[in-house]
C-alpha cells in the first residue's frame, strides 16, 4: 500500500551570506509528521529517491544547530561545527530503516555527535588529544566534569577510571592534556615593551639542525675523497675486471651474468668468480687508501 504524502514543494536555497540567517532560514524548514517520514524514507530505500532524501535532511537542519551550539565551549567556529554534524545527519539519512520504528532525529543524532566529536578532536589541538576509542570517551566526558570542578582529587580520579573502565593514570594524562595550551611558535608583537617575549617562544631557542656548513663540507670532502679513490683502484684492475664491474654496478642499464658470459664466451659462474676476485681487491685498494 502506498502511502505518499503529496508535499508542497519547497524552496532547498539555503542562506550562505551569514550564519544568523542560515540558522533562521533553517528553523522556517517545516518538520515532518511521522507518516511523512516513513514515506520518504520508505522511497529512499527501497527507490534511492534522492529528491526523498533532501526532504529529511532539510527537515532536521535544526537539530544539527541545536547539538552543533552544545559544542561552542571549545573555541571552534560554530559554522563548522554546524557542517559537520550536517554530514553526520547525511550519513544518518543514507543508513536509516524505516523498518525500525524509531524517529529519524532519534537514530541521527548518534551520528551528528560522532561527526562533530571528530572535528572537534582533530582541531582542538594542534597535537591529537586523543587517539583511542577510550582516551576520546574520557576527553568529553572529563572535559565536562572539569567546567564545575578544579583539579581532580585522586578519589575523582579513581571514580572517573572506574565508570569509563580506564586506568586512572589514563584519567591523569587526559586532565593534564586538558590544562594544556598551544604555544605559538614565534610571539608576533609591534610593541617594544614585548621584545623580551621572543626570547621565551620556541623560535627564540630552539636551534635549527637542517643545516650545517661544517658537516656539509665535510661530507662534500669525504665524498670527493672517496670517489677519486674509487678510480684510482679501478684503474689498478685489468681490463675484463674493470668492465665486469663497471657493467655490473656504475652503468645505468646494468648487465647480467649471463650479459657478461656472452660477451667473454665464458660462463656465468666463471664472471661471477671474477667479480668476486675484483671486488676483494677493489676493497682492499680502497682500505689502503684510506689509512694513508
Amino acid at each position: 500500500m502506498n502511502t505518499a504524502v503529496n508535499l508542497p514543494a519547497l524552496d532547498i536555497r539555503l542562506p550562505i551570506s551569514s550564519l544568523d540567517a542560515y540558522i533562521s532560514h533553517v528553523h522556517q524548514l517545516p518538520m515532518l509528521a511521522a507518516e511523512e517520514e516513513l514515506d520518504l524514507a520508505t522511497r529512499l530505500q527501497q527507490h534511492n529517491d534522492l529528491i526523498a532524501a533532501r526532504r529529511m535532511v532539510l527537515a532536521h537542519l535544526r537539530y544539527v544547530v541545536r547539538v552543533a551550539r552544545g559544542y561552542m565551549g571549545y573555541g571552534l567556529p560554530l559554522g563548522d561545527l554546524i557542517q559537520e554534524g550536517n554530514v553526520g545527519l547525511m550519513k544518518a539519512v543514507r543508513r536509516f530503516d524505516p523498518t525500525m520504528n524509531v524517529r529519524l532525529v532519534t537514530f541521527a543524532m548518534h551520528w551528528i555527535k560522532a561527526e562533530i566529536h571528530e572535528y572537534v578532536l582533530r582541531n582542538w589541538r594542534i597535537v591529537k588529544v586523543a587517539t583511542t576509542k577510550a582516551q576520546r570517551k574520557l576527553f568529553f566526558n572529563l572535559r565536562q566534569m572539569k567546567k564545575h570542578l578544579g583539579w581532580l582529587t585522586n578519589e575523582e580520579v579513581n571514580d572517573v577510571a572506574r565508570d569509563l573502565k580506564v586506568k586512572p593514570e589514563t584519567v591523569r594524562q587526559m586532565e593534564a592534556r586538558l590544562s594544556s595550551q598551544d604555544a605559538p611558535f614565534e610571539f608576533f608583537t609591534g610593541s617594544d615593551s614585548e621584545e623580551d617575549n621572543q626570547h621565551f617562544s620556541p623560535a627564540g631557542y630552539l636551534e635549527d639542525h637542517r643545516y650545517n656548513p661544517a658537516a656539509e663540507l665535510e661530507n662534500n670532502d669525504w665524498r670527493d675523497q672517496s670517489n677519486s679513490a674509487l678510480h684510482i683502484a679501478l684503474t689498478k684492475l685489468d681490463d675484463r675486471s674493470r668492465d665486469i664491474l663497471e657493467a655490473r654496478w656504475l652503468a645505468d642499464d646494468k648487465a647480467t651474468l649471463q650479459d657478461l658470459a656472452a660477451r667473454y664466451s665464458v660462463s656465468a659462474e666463471r664472471i661471477r668468480q671474477l667479480e668476486k676476485n675484483a671486488m676483494q681487491k677493489l676493497k682492499s685498494a680502497l682500505v689502503k687508501a684510506g689509512a694513508a
